[in-house]
């Protein structure tokens, strides 16, 4: 079994509620979605990584942990295209295992053995160029609430860019809390996208958009630090 793999490393987590901790990066190309402000261009063609297998990413994860560090973070790309291929690195590395996920593929997620923390975007229609696939968000859903059914500890990420617009913010979140399981308790953090200095003159968006959030689930507006520290 082998997959494509962009890099293995460590950093601190720059996005979502683990924001700050050291962890190990495993970043997979190749990608189901083509996202306007993707900032991992290099990771959409798996044709764009070295084919590594279980074994080999293991050793490279053991070499580079540090004592601050605890947790594998699988991103991409879209690390849910390669289910058994995670499931079977989790096996061979004494670390929590997170998935950052578009959510856009149920039975994949559903497939990986071991989770222990999942970050979950949430996709808006301005993230695309041209129309909408509103089966994106109907996976999401399920995605999210096979994860909830599971107890793994999943929480949802939305990017917002300045030319997204609160009315049809506001109906995602609407639908997003009328469709997800009853035992949740989903947080979701708000991610204005970088470069920051696009927001310097509509801050007082970001308050509107956490205040629609607030009505339904627990908020947090969180930018992207490790672009702050510049840093990978």
């Amino acid at each position: 079994m082998k997959a494509p793999i962009i890099e293995i490393f460590s950093s601190f987590q720059g996005e979502g509620l683990l924001i700050g901790q050291r962890q190990i990066f495993v970043r997979f190309a190749g990608c189901n979605l083509n996202c306007n402000y993707c900032d991992t261009g290099d990771s959409k063609s798996e044709k764009s990584g070295e084919l590594m297998t279980p074994e080999e990413v293991a050793a490279k994860i053991k070499e580079i942990r540090t004592a601050d560090c605890n947790t594998v973070s699988f991103t991409g790309g879209e690390p849910s295209l390669y289910p058994e291929f995670i499931s079977e690195v989790s096996t061979l590395v004494d670390m929590d295992i997170m998935l950052e996920t578009n959510g856009t593929l149920p039975d994949n997620i559903d497939l990986i053995k071991k989770l222990d923390i999942v970050s979950l975007d949430i996709k808006l229609p301005e993230h695309f160029d041209g129309d909408f696939d509103e089966q994106i968000f109907l996976n999401e859903i399920k995605s999210l609430n096979l994860l909830i059914e599971k107890s793994i500890n999943v929480y949802c990420k939305v990017v917002i860019l300045p030319s997204t617009k609160i009315k049809s913010f506001k109906g995602v979140v609407e639908k997003l809390s009328e469709n997800i399981s009853s035992k949740s308790n989903l947080k979701i953090i708000i991610q204005p996208s970088s470069p920051l200095g696009e927001w310097k003159d509509i801050n007082f968006k970001l308050f509107e958009f956490s205040e629609v959030v607030g009505q339904y689930f627990e908020v947090s507006t969180i930018p992207q630090i490790h672009k702050i520290l510049d840093i990978e």
